[in-house]
């Protein structure tokens, strides 16, 4: 182990690394996979965007009847994994889910691109479609009902946020002799032991 007791803040690591992957990666540096499981384990992952991150973790946004969602409701527990190639960075984040609150995930779908708006509403996430027609006859239907109406959020959808008890980051060296730096919250829920880890 290494330092024990308090140490540098690993979301502040995170938000560095993440901000480095914003400029430099070809491709979308908020994406990561987010992986929950069913009150029995069975284990499901999928590839999330991360939005808002924070002292208080890191937020995703979903359709409440999705497979993701039911699964977070029914088991609070969820991990996810960013891996950002262009930077040799990834990194693991552990902890409990939350739902953020209805003004929070207000705010959040204020910001969203007008068609993404409509498609939230049109979208019955992870649920069987007769069709691509059957999913675009909603959006067009209603892209005329709102018309050029601002769109509330539909009260089905909104934001979850990972609250982490263990942050691991894994930086890419030569001959796989890799560095693994593991941060775990201490029992006070105040700071963090970091721990480095064989590669």
């Amino acid at each position: 182990m290494l330092g024990a007791g308090r140490t540098h803040d690993p979301i502040e690591r995170f938000l560095e690394l993440f901000e480095r992957a914003r400029r430099d990666e070809p491709f979308d540096a908020t994406a990561a996979a987010l992986a929950t499981a069913t009150p029995s384990g069975q284990p499901s992952v999928r590839v999330v965007l991360i939005k808002q991150i924070d002292e208080r973790g890191f937020c995703f946004f979903t359709n409440y009847g999705s497979r993701k969602a039911r699964e977070l409701d029914s088991n609070p527990r969820a991990a996810l994994a960013s891996y950002w190639p262009s930077i040799h960075q990834q990194a693991r984040v552990e902890g409990r889910v939350e739902r953020l609150s209805a003004e929070e995930s207000d705010a959040y779908f204020a910001t969203r691109p007008r068609g993404s708006q409509l498609a939230a509403w049109a979208s019955r996430q992870s649920e069987p479609l007769e069709s691509r027609r059957t999913l675009m006859s909603r959006y067009l239907k209603l892209q005329w009902q709102h018309g050029q109406d601002d769109i509330p959020r539909p009260d089905f959808w909104g934001g979850y946020r990972l609250v982490p008890d263990r942050i691991e980051f894994w930086s890419n060296r030569t001959h796989r002799l890799h560095d693994r730096i593991a941060y775990v919250r201490t029992a006070d829920g105040d700071g963090w032991e970091r721990i480095r880890l064989y590669p």
